[in-house]
């Protein structure tokens, strides 16, 4: 679903119901709201070296049900994932719905699940089975807004936003005429969203959530369920927004749109190297000691409304990936990505996903999950390592980090360029002791003489 936010005079490109949003609308919301030191969230120990992955539960399989993704668990816990986010697994709205299906994001009951999925009880059988795999699942909410059928609109209309002839709206400046806007002024919605939320951890066993547009809901909301959540198991959360206050107690992660926005502007030839340098700067000095951001290079909205990361991306796609993995933040990858999906999936209407796991890409993925796991320094938040910028020879071209603690560190080189260059590591940094990823080759370097092709990587290992 394409929606729009205004900001100002801004016209800005939202995500949530439906595209990814872009920096701009950062730079008019700000990125700094608070003076916060560190994430006072109590992030669970099993997000430690967590790797997201992301389903789109409908476009997974012919049937599209929570039964062919359990199927499948076995395959994805292969890949070295840690962490389940499934799309909204409520039923859907009818009333004003967007095309044959309708999208997820139009909920038109927080309390059961989307019988075109299953049962509750398949459901509660997907996430028993994953949590026997070692892995734990979170899970879509959209809390800002409901489907226009939902009870709510029945029950407790004073509970939604109203325009200015007393009618209830959509969230205002967006086109996302399938939902309706909620007022969290009443204390009433506050409640009985908490006790949803709470329903699904304490009674169907999930671990968390990822929280639809998170900063168009008051930060207070969030911090009062974060606490009644941890009073009943460690949950982790995800913010779909990008605000460093809501790291203070509420949410372990964050969207990272300004690496996102920074890599596809490099590929464009509209930034370079020395940005991205910049954006681990920025991250370091003023977001929380601890916050995760969750680095992307495909989602939902980004595949529909943006295109494949093939094309996005083009030969920079892997040193993307690259990044992804190996920078501070937690990494996220979209269903079907790392089987080499080439189809931007439909939004509102059935579509399935192209599954080609024989391509090398799915070697990467496994490899660098691999890697990031073996590798404290690569952890997320405060148990991984600071990303310390290289001094190399080309800034502009050659990005060039190390995060090392104790015995362990791990130095990345990318060529972020369409050009092969040729340069020098000028700290003085050896590397004689290495190992070549993915390779484990033994590798003894002296910053002299270093060449990578066009969107080159090399990543090289000490443990």
């Amino acid at each position: 679903m394409r929606k729009f936010f205004l900001l100002s005079v801004a016209a800005l490109t939202l995500a949530a119901c439906g595209v990814d949003k872009s920096e701009t609308m950062t730079q008019a919301l700000g990125t700094t709201s608070k003076s916060i030191n560190f994430s006072q969230a109590k992030t669970p120990e099993w997000a430690r070296n967590a790797v997201i992955y992301q389903i789109n539960t409908r476009q997974y399989s012919e049937s599209g049900t929570f039964a062919a993704v359990e199927a499948d668990l076995a395959r994805i816990k292969a890949l070295g994932v840690d962490v389940l986010w499934l799309m909204p697994i409520h039923p859907i709205g009818e009333k004003k719905r967007k095309g044959s299906m309708g999208s997820p994001y139009a909920v038109k009951d927080f309390r059961s699940v989307n019988p075109d999925l299953g049962t509750l009880e398949d459901f509660k059988s997907l996430v028993n089975t994953a949590h026997a795999l070692d892995m734990k699942v979170i899970i879509d909410w959209v809390a800002n807004h409901t489907a226009w059928d939902n009870h709510l609109i029945r029950d407790q209309p004073d509970w939604f936003t109203q325009d200015e002839a007393g009618q209830m709206r959509h969230p205002k400046d967006t086109d996302w005429l399938d939902v309706a806007d909620l007022d969290y002024t009443r204390q009433g919605l506050r409640d009985y969203m908490k006790e949803s939320l709470l329903y699904w951890v304490s009674d169907v066993g999930i671990d968390g959530y990822r929280c639809d547009v998170a900063g168009m809901v008051p930060t207070d909301f969030w911090e009062d369920v974060r606490l009644a959540l941890d009073g009943i198991k460690p949950v982790f959360m995800l913010a779909e927004w990008q605000e460093p206050e809501l790291h203070n107690s509420a949410f372990d992660a964050s969207y990272a749109w300004r690496w996102k926005e920074i890599m596809q502007d490099i590929v464009n030839g509209q930034a370079r190297a020395q940005d991205m340098a910049d954006y681990y700067t920025d991250y370091q000095n003023n977001w929380p000691k601890g916050a995760m951001r969750m680095a992307y290079t495909s989602n939902h909205d980004q595949n529909t409304w943006d295109g494949i990361p093939q094309d996005i991306y083009g030969d920079a796609y892997e040193a993307a990936i690259v990044l992804s993995f190996t920078g501070e933040g937690i990494p996220l990858i979209y269903s079907g990505q790392e089987c080499a999906n080439t189809k931007r999936l439909e939004f509102f209407e059935k579509d399935l996903i192209q599954w080609r796991c024989d391509d090398p890409l799915n070697g990467l993925f496994r490899d660098l999950v691999q890697l990031k796991t073996d590798n404290p320094v690569l952890h997320n938040g405060a148990w991984g390592a600071r990303a310390k910028v290289v001094e190399n020879s080309k800034p502009q071209k050659i990005f060039t980090f190390i995060r090392h603690k104790e015995d362990n560190a791990v130095f990345v080189v990318v060529n972020l360029s369409d050009q092969t260059q040729k340069f020098q590591i000028s700290d003085g940094l050896t590397l004689a002791q290495y190992s070549t990823f993915p390779t484990n080759s033994p590798v003894t370097l002296t910053g002299k003489d270093l060449s990578l092709p066009p969107w080159g990587w090399s990543i090289y290992v000490r443990n």
